[in-house]
């Protein structure tokens, strides 16, 4: 347990003193937000929102995980 509090304080205190490294990992998360966002909407549909039952849903996974293009 004292090895796991001092990685925790190493890592707060590194995060407490950084100056520009904030702002950085500000830029960071908002980009990753946008990203996921962006992917979500855009690339991932909901396409098993308009099967009503989890066998149905169940059945159409399968039937498009082994469907031979």
């Amino acid at each position: 347990m004292n090895a796991a509090r001092r990685i925790f304080n190493f890592y707060r205190d590194g995060f407490r003193n950084m100056d520009v490294g904030k702002s950085l990992w500000l830029i960071v998360i908002i980009k990753l937000v946008i990203m996921f966002l962006v992917l979500r909407i855009f690339f991932f549909k909901p396409e098993l929102s308009s099967y009503k039952t989890d066998k149905e849903k169940a059945a159409h996974v399968i039937e498009n995980l082994t469907k031979n293009d």
